[in-house]
């Protein structure tokens, strides 16, 4: 386990000025807000910060103040070793509780960033945590494999073999977006040896034989919400996943581009959370700056086989937050096939709830795991308290 600062260098500084100084910007149809994507005038704005107000080295400072941040090997079974980045902050309680946080796209490990103070506080009455959350490789400053066949599997791969050496033989995880999907691959996985209970603010099932009609108010406001996202929100999504190549060269050379094609989700898929244009640029900032450049996230999509996953439904003890602004989330009916003790349902909230609504996740973590809850003390000899 090596400590690590985030250095960018001078020159890649001095680079993105010069690329924001040559942007080239579209026009744009009369009165389309945000029919037509993200609207010409948010990127303008955010463009002029950008290249002039905005301080990368005082956010730099602030996360590397405010985030235990490490890297360490770990061997990839047929990706050789890849040098992984990751926040790792222990709780001042005794017998707390080792948590693995998985990102997903288009986030990074910033997003634990404000549940990281609130689950390790040693809080009397609430269950504690340890609290890992691993980069994924090829995301911010973990290196990013240069072979073929890196999906799910890897990922869950790298994300055990981390909490392993970090001395934690148990764990439970919490995960949303491929977070969601990478947690539920470790817990078919690892559990209930390793593993002993995971817990999703993007709770993923198939569908059951049950028509929609028998479903709750709740459970047919997830499949609309669900139609939207096909029908309207998810051709990103196809591109990536069949030519993430083709628009890496966009993400890799033009930061307004990265700039728009992310800052269109942060928006999109959250439920009113103001988003402060700094905010934004250090967000995105991250995978500008990034280890393997902003192209190799993409290549998630498209290495995603279904096929290679366990089939069979985790057995551990399983816990969904949902969230109204959530892009794919199951109705609470179809979770039948997991081990589902514990959900909540809340009125506020999107896509990055640990981002947007910390509070409410962190609360939903406390109840699942603290005493009374239906996970309480499955880690041998931690309770949290």
């Amino acid at each position: 386990m090596t400590e690590f600062k985030i250095s960018v260098p001078d020159s890649e500084i001095l680079h993105l000025k010069k690329k924001l100084e040559l942007t080239r910007l579209p026009d744009e149809i009369d009165q389309a807000g945000w029919d037509y994507g993200a609207p010409l005038s948010d990127i303008k704005r955010l463009v002029e910060r950008w290249k002039g107000g905005y301080d990368w080295r005082k956010y730099e400072k602030e996360l590397n103040d405010e985030l235990p941040q490490f890297t360490r090997d770990i061997e990839v079974d047929g990706h050789g070793v890849l040098n992984i980045h990751y926040v790792y902050k222990k709780s001042e309680a005794k017998g707390a509780i080792p948590l693995l946080f998985v990102h997903g796209w288009p986030g990074s490990f910033i997003e634990v960033r404000k549940i990281l103070p609130l689950l390790t506080a040693a809080q009397e009455g609430q269950p504690n945590f340890d609290v890992v959350a691993v980069g994924l490789p090829g995301y911010g400053f973990s290196e990013g494999t240069k072979k073929k066949g890196f999906g799910i599997p890897k990922y869950a791969e790298v994300g055990h073999k981390l909490m392993l050496a970090l001395g934690y033989n148990e764990y439970v995880t919490q995960g949303g977006d491929w977070g969601a999907v990478i947690t539920q691959e470790m817990a078919s996985t690892y559990g209930p040896t390793h593993i002993k209970a995971w817990h999703s603010n993007m709770p993923l099932a198939e569908a059951p034989s049950e028509a929609q009609d028998e479903l709750s108010a709740e459970d047919k406001a997830c499949l609309d919400r669900i139609k939207w996202y096909r029908t309207k929100g998810n051709g990103y999504f196809i591109e990536q996943a069949t030519q993430p190549q083709t628009v890496g060269y966009s993400l890799a050379d033009s930061p307004v581009g990265l700039l728009a094609w992310i800052y269109e989700k942060l928006i999109v898929w959250s439920d009113g959370y103001t988003w402060e244009d700094d905010e934004v640029l250090t967000w995105i900032s991250i995978y500008w700056f990034s280890r393997s450049g902003p192209a190799a996230t993409v290549r998630t999509y498209y290495e995603h086989r279904p096929e290679e996953m366990k089939s069979t439904p985790p057995s551990i003890p399983f816990g969904a937050s949902y969230f109204p602004k959530e892009i794919l989330a199951s109705p609470v009916r179809w979770l039948k096939s997991h081990n589902l003790v514990f959900h909540a349902r809340h009125p506020k909230g999107g896509h990055f709830a640990a981002h947007e609504v910390p509070e409410l996740l962190v609360g939903d973590l406390r109840k699942m795991f603290g005493k009374g809850g239906p996970a309480f003390g499955v880690v041998n000899g931690r309770d949290g308290y």
